[in-house]
């Protein structure tokens, strides 16, 4: 017969346990804000950690914030899936959620699922999130839960297909447009979602709708009536250039920092006052003497310093 162990140390405070579906369902109840950013590095996943945040997206916005491109289109499955195994390496306690790209679930339910269980298996995610709420977002969010994998799903402003509903700006400014978002979001849910993401759309429709949900909802540009917040790591640190969207604060301006260190530090080569005595390392004066005889036996026509 065993006994119950009587050591079990409890953390004092449990938000630093990790992070779950039914911990968030309890937050959305008690109607604790929920805090979530994205990442999509190493570094970026410690800051992440060490200040507490609930949740981490490694979002397809990575195409633009760390890999270059115009937007968030043209980034492989395989590059996101790199930036998640790097931020995975550096959580403990957020639960890691993974962005699917354009092109790697619309095809096929297989095709979805398949993509999603590469983002579980290689990368450690916890959940993957897709865009959209139509028949097929839709259809691929119920196979991707059916497979057992959790999905976040994402309506209002959705940048995979910014073209189609007319640039990045703020959707559900109409009656009909505000519907057809009541339609997607409530379908995800139904598919069986465990959050959706509410992006740039007006605050009164989001507290429409929040009587309607009973998932958790995370607002980027949606007002202060949802559970939850999110924002792009590089937009609220202010690491990119320009103002960014409506939505977002930014809580510091790094790149003005980074831009600051590196020209010092270029000033200071170029001035030959870095490195300074202090930034070198030392060899006893015997061993040096020995290195300088050495040297001397292989090329007796160059002369060393006595």
């Amino acid at each position: 017969m065993s006994t119950m162990p009587t050591n079990i140390q409890v953390p004092a405070d449990a938000s630093r346990l990790p992070m779950t579906l039914p911990r968030l369902i309890e937050m959305k109840r008690h109607r604790e804000p929920i805090v979530m950013v994205t990442a999509y590095d190493h570094p970026s996943a410690r800051a992440a950690e060490q200040a507490g945040v609930d949740l981490v997206l490694v979002g397809d916005s990575g195409a633009m914030t760390v890999l270059g491109y115009d937007s968030t289109v043209p980034v492989e499955l395989d590059e996101l899936l790199v930036l998640a195994k790097a931020v995975r390496r550096g959580l403990r306690t957020p639960f890691l959620v993974g962005d699917l790209p354009f092109g790697s679930y619309e095809v096929s339910d297989e095709q979805a699922v398949q993509t999603a269980m590469r983002f579980v298996k290689e990368a450690g995610c916890d959940a993957v999130k897709l865009e959209g709420g139509g028949s097929t977002s839709v259809a691929r969010a119920r196979a991707i839960v059916a497979a057992g994998i959790p999905v976040m799903g994402h309506v209002g402003l959705t940048p995979q297909t910014s073209t189609a509903l007319g640039g990045y700006k703020a959707q559900g400014r109409s009656a009909a447009a505000a519907n057809r978002i009541a339609r997607e979001a409530l379908a995800l849910q139904e598919a069986g979602c465990f959050s959706i993401v509410f992006e740039a759309i007006p605050s009164a429709v989001a507290e429409e709708l929040m009587p309607h949900l009973h998932v958790p909802v995370i607002g980027i540009g949606a007002g202060p009536s949802v559970d939850g917040q999110v924002l792009v790591f590089h937009d609220l640190l202010g690491i990119r250039e320009g103002l960014g969207a409506r939505f977002v604060k930014r809580y510091a301006n790094l790149l003005d920092e980074m831009v600051a260190g590196v020209a010092a530090y270029a000033h200071d080569v170029r001035d030959r006052t870095y490195p300074g005595p202090e930034h070198g390392y030392s060899i006893d004066e015997a061993e040096l003497q020995d290195f300088r005889a050495t040297l001397a036996e292989h090329d007796p026509g160059v002369a060393h310093p006595v």
